[in-house]
């Protein structure tokens, strides 16, 4: 049996490259960029007017002119036009290009306007409401990194510079496989020693919340049929999540299944509660993450190990926050103890109240809750106000 720290460095050792793909624009956010996004052209492209206003030549104003005539209008869409006399000035709306021979606009707050005469009423500066060509990243700049996680905002950006399909990190395909002859499907009624299947589907649900796509199998208490299903389902997908039948029951056959086709054990038991009995190997075409079958050590091993895995798979930043514990928790056993918690923000600070639950098969009391705080072996006691990391299994920012 090894440590915490062992299992999740063995863990993040074991990461794959899965390549690049192709995605449409409407289906980028979320992704993490495979390559640089680069301007395609200045931005702004042209001498951006920030404000409805006039256009003039700053000189005209510098002579003491202060009443011009409206020569013509340049609205926003139009080809840049140009002033024909600094005597006069161009009518300009937010967005259009700033005429040739003018350098500088005025709004209309600022302007006293009778019968296409235009007198200006303010202290004006020369450029003033005008956003200059290239001002803000000049042509082949490089806009987005690779490797960031794109955002709706980024949207804005991938769009402007005409990027209807955007290279991204391919993420990898998952089986979700249950077992365990005692399981039935949600919509059958259970006999009196069966039970609803449950672990799969909120795996299966927590993957789609990561924007992951995966596929659901299940599998009975009979090790020619797991051997059978788990050969052909290592050659389809990149990575197999299972849940039930790795502890040491005479029917737990998947640690032994999954060696006899080649699926080398990285480590199998780890000194950590709930969640102890987790298996964890691969060979040159899949990764495999066993947990154990009750509710909570599922929920604690899926997001310890595989949450960050996942993460540096795809390129993305992984981050455990830390938290201050409300009140004195005492946990004998010399074991990690993955504390189920809700979480407080006071003064900038992320507090941590800790609720013990009735086991590991307590799944109803984990919805109450927003993660687990991990107390690490070789203490009896954690005191209140020290600090520890916290493992979320939702977004904490609500």
């Amino acid at each position: 049996m090894i440590s915490v720290s062992e299992a999740y460095n063995i863990v993040l050792s074991q990461t794959t490259n899965y390549g690049i793909e192709e995605v449409d624009l409407k289906d980028a956010i979320g992704r993490v960029l495979a390559s640089d996004v680069f301007a395609d052209r200045p931005f702004p492209p042209f001498d951006r007017v920030t404000m409805d206003g006039i256009a003039i030549s700053y000189d005209a104003y510098n002579n003491n002119k202060r009443t011009f005539q409206i020569e013509s209008i340049a609205p926003a869409g139009s080809p840049q036009g140009t002033l024909q006399s600094n005597l006069k000035c161009i009518e300009v709306t937010t967005g259009a290009v700033l005429p040739f021979a003018t350098d500088t606009v005025i709004r209309y707050e600022d302007l006293s306007i009778i019968e296409g005469s235009v007198t200006i009423n303010s202290i004006v500066k020369q450029g003033q409401n005008v956003h200059n060509l290239g001002s803000d990243h000049g042509h082949d700049s490089v806009l987005l990194n690779e490797g960031h996680t794109i955002k709706a905002i980024d949207i804005n950006v991938l769009a402007t510079v005409g990027m209807n399909h955007i290279t991204v990190i391919r993420r990898p395909t998952i089986a979700i496989i249950s077992s365990g002859d005692e399981l039935v499907s949600v919509d059958s009624i259970p006999l009196p020693h069966q039970i609803r299947m449950s672990n799969v589907h909120m795996i299966k649900a927590r993957l789609t919340e990561l924007d992951i796509v995966s596929d659901h199998f299940h599998i009975q208490d009979n090790e020619a049929e797991i051997q059978k299903t788990l050969t052909v389902l290592i050659e389809k997908y990149d990575v197999i999540l299972m849940s039930g039948g790795v502890s040491k029951g005479k029917f737990d056959f998947i640690p032994d299944a999954l060696t006899s086709i080649g699926v080398e054990c990285l480590f199998h038991k780890v000194a950590q509660r709930p969640g102890k009995p987790l298996w964890f190997g691969r060979n040159e075409k899949v990764t495999v993450f066993a947990f154990p079958g009750n509710p909570v050590s599922t929920l604690a091993c899926f997001h310890k190990y595989f949450v960050p895995w996942l993460s540096k798979a795809i390129g993305e930043s992984y981050l455990s926050p830390s938290v201050i514990i409300r009140s004195d928790i005492a946990f004998k056993p010399n074991l990690t103890f993955f504390a189920q918690a809700n979480i407080e923000f006071e003064q900038g600070k992320i507090y941590a109240k800790i609720s013990k639950g009735n086991g590991s098969g307590d799944m109803v009391h984990t919805t109450m809750m927003d993660g687990f705080v991990e107390l690490p072996k070789g203490k009896d006691v954690y005191k209140a106000g020290e600090v520890y990391s916290f493992i979320p299994f939702h977004s904490i920012l609500k």
